[in-house]
């Protein structure tokens, strides 16, 4: 598919995902919504694919939500622009972003400079987030009269914890990557050179073991993560731990074990 505002590319089982309007330091439309939603369904339904990279192009990570593009439309002129089609179909896969990663194959941030407002929010939800030590962060919301979105009230205190996440949210100041790595608001920090490198390698990692039970785990820290119902917590489990022992993916993780050789998850799959 032809994308206006991202590029998506694939590789060795990896599908990269990368914010693409460098001009404006990757800054967040509607449209760019809906494409990357496009992108990531796509890569869910591709059996090639076993894991995303999300990255920006050029300097910028993603510098936020477009002034021009969305403050300003929904100021001036949010009824017109709620009766365009493309532009709400846009609004409404923004909103389920949350539910979409969740969803989704494993997914890797790779933070490589400016991520703030949305651009950091849209990518709390993702497995590992890894930042350049030269990135800015920052949930600058309060800043324009505005509060976090995309669940990222939750997320930032599950990252961070309370008082951290307070701290973020209501002065709205960034932090480069090194700190935010001591915060909790991303999982590692390496040299801009590293990067990439790194993201693909995690999520290579991650890609290669079983997707159903990828997908499932990823559920499961969904719902058991704040859940204090232990019994809830281990229903869940065990309704998932007996799709597993059914699956063509347990049985061959077992037959490669007892043979001594590499599994391989993607024939099982397809039988």
């Amino acid at each position: 598919m032809a994308y206006e505002t991202i590029l998506a590319s694939k590789s060795d089982g990896i599908c990269t995902i990368t914010m693409n309007r460098p001009h404006r330091l990757n800054a967040w439309t509607y449209q760019m919504a809906g494409e990357l939603a496009d992108a990531i369904i796509d890569a869910n339904a591709d059996d090639d694919v076993t894991a995303m990279v999300f990255t920006g192009e050029g300097r910028g990570f993603c510098a936020g939500a477009d002034i021009g593009d969305v403050f300003k439309a929904r100021a001036d002129d949010a009824a017109d622009k709620a009766a365009d089609k493309n532009v709400a179909q846009s609004e409404r896969r923004a909103t389920s972003w949350v539910d979409l990663v969740r969803d989704s194959k494993p997914m890797v941030a790779a933070i490589n400079g400016a991520a703030i407002g949305v651009g950091l929010t849209q990518v709390l939800p993702m497995d590992v987030l890894i930042a350049s030590r030269d990135a800015k962060l920052s949930l600058r919301f309060v800043k324009m009269g505005l509060v976090p979105e995309l669940a990222s009230s939750y997320y930032v205190i599950q990252r961070c914890g309370f008082g951290n996440a307070s701290e973020l949210m209501l002065t709205g100041r960034t932090v480069d990557g090194e700190e935010a790595k001591a915060l909790g608001l991303v999982d590692r920090v390496v040299d801009a050179a590293e990067l990439m490198s790194t993201a693909r390698a995690t999520a290579k990692a991650m890609g290669e073991n079983p997707q159903g039970a990828l997908r499932m785990i990823k559920k499961l820290i969904s719902e058991n993560g704040s859940d204090t119902d232990i019994a809830a917590v281990q229903r869940r489990e065990g309704e998932a731990l007996a799709i597993c022992y059914a699956s063509a993916e347990h049985k061959e993780a077992i037959g490669a074990f007892m043979e001594k050789r590499a599994p391989d998850f993607k024939a099982a799959r397809g039988n």
